[in-house]
Parts: C-alpha cells; structure tokens; sequence
C-alpha cells in the first residue's frame, strides 16, 4: 500500500470568514497557511484565490502571487482549482493552467450544486484536459458522481488522457453523490486497475470517509474549502489542525503518510 498522501484545500470559492474568521483569504494567508500544512503533514495544497472584498477570482496574477509565497516557504506540490466559482466561464477558469503548476483540477462532468449548476460540457472537459496536458500539468479527475468516472475514460479511449489517473471523489455536496461509505466504495470499484484516488469529504463527513480512504489504500483530502469545523459546533482553528488529525488517525492505522517528494512518485509528477 502507497504512503498516504494528504491534501489541503485552504480557502474554497463559498467560504466566508463570517462562517469561520481563521479562513485563509489574501495571497500571505494562503500561502502561511500552505507552509503550515506542510507542517502538519501534507503533501499537496489545493488553490483557490479571492479578490480583496473576499469574492472568488480566477485572475493569473493573483494566483501568482500566492504560488511565489508557498515555493518561497516549503516544497509542497501545488494544485490550482479550474472549478473557480459557479458562474464562471471556462475561459477564467482554465487561466491559473497558463502558471504551470505541478498539478490542477479537471472537473469531468456537471452537477447540480446545492441550488446552482455547475456545468462542464463535454468540449469544454477535452479542452481542459489538452491544454493541461500541453502544459505538463497533472490532471486530479474532479468526480462528484459517477458519471464523471466515466467521462475521465472516455477522454482516455479519445487518446487525450492516459492511464493511470488520478481522481478526486468529492462526496456529500447537496444534488451529488452523498458523502456515504457506501458512495465512496461504488465510486472506488469504477476505477481501472492502476488507477489512484483521494476522496473529499464535504463537512461532517470529511473525517469518516477520511478514515475509510486510509484503510482501503486511498488518499484524503481536508480544509475548510470543504469542511469549517472541528467537531460538531466546534469551529476548526486552521486548515493544518485538520491535516493534523488526518496524520494521528493514519499514525493509529498504521499508514505512513507521505512527503511531498514521495507524493510526486506516486503521482508520476
């Protein structure tokens, strides 16, 4: 069984400070909270940026801002979103692609989210995938339900992606596939023989699908872009308080967890 790798998803595009006041916003915060992870025991950190009012943004320069702040602090993997926001067009979403990360986000399919829709038609998923392809950006499959499993393959039969790839479930946003033990082994038994995954947990269910991710090989992913509390009604104190738990709950398990350079050989960065 692999090392555990564990992601970090610090700030989100819906996360307010009013919801929880130690949210990272501005590019020091996320990148101070980056180095802290780090710390704690994560291997890669999921990006998201906001505008100074807190609103969510996909704009290059700012995300640039916030990637010269982590690699000047510490030697994590980082990965941007190409989710940004609701609302978003493709073209905004795809811009923190053009800053070469090691790795970023391809969502594979459109869901209903909570009252939104977050929409990814097929041409815009082959476009997003060939551009990170060209720029020697690692795709992390995004899959909120099922379907989008098998849109990921479909672009490995097209000859855009190739095996093995690395997914992310994301389980429990409201209209998607639910945050269930049983949803996370459905999810997982998709998956070609190769293949690596992480699951996110949104809110209570972060630390139960967590705990199933690390018995069954997987890897976890934590942070207040899905989860804002500790324990119920108790707010979580930093985005690292949350890896650091992750790191016990593996260290109880027996799973090594993995360091950044050990998470890239996993990863075939």
């Amino acid at each position: 069984m692999d090392k555990l790798i564990i992601t970090a998803a610090l700030t989100g595009a819906e996360t307010t400070k009013e919801a929880n006041p130690a949210l990272p916003v501005t590019p020091e915060e996320i990148a101070e909270a980056a180095f802290l992870c780090r710390e704690a025991g994560a291997s890669i950190v999921h990006l998201h940026a906001r505008k100074p009012d807190g609103s969510s943004t996909q704009d290059p320069g700012v995300f640039g801002e916030i990637i010269s702040g982590i690699r000047q602090r510490t030697d994590v993997i980082i990965q941007v979103s190409t989710g940004g926001a609701v609302g978003m067009t493709p073209e905004e979403r795809l811009q923190p692609v053009q800053l070469n990360p090691e790795m970023a986000t391809l969502s594979t399919g459109s869901v209903n989210f909570g009252e939104d829709l977050f929409v990814n038609t097929m041409e815009e998923i082959r476009t997003f995938a060939r551009t990170m392809i060209a720029k020697g950006v690692k795709p992390e499959i995004e899959a909120f339900d099922s379907g989008m499993v098998q849109n990921a393959l479909t672009l490995v039969k097209e000859g855009i992606l190739e095996l093995p790839l690395h997914f992310d479930f994301v389980l429990g946003v409201p209209g998607a596939m639910p945050g269930t033990p049983e949803a996370l082994m459905y999810m997982r038994s998709l998956l070609p023989a190769g293949c690596t995954w992480t699951v996110a947990g949104i809110g209570r269910t972060e630390l139960p699908l967590g705990a199933m991710a690390i018995i069954l090989g997987g890897h976890v992913r934590v942070g207040f872009e899905d989860n804002i509390y500790y324990k119920r009604g108790q707010l979580a104190e930093s985005n690292a308080q949350l890896v650091q738990r992750m790191v016990r709950l593996a260290e109880e398990l027996g799973r090594e967890v993995a360091t950044p350079e050990e998470a890239r050989k996993i990863l075939h960065l």
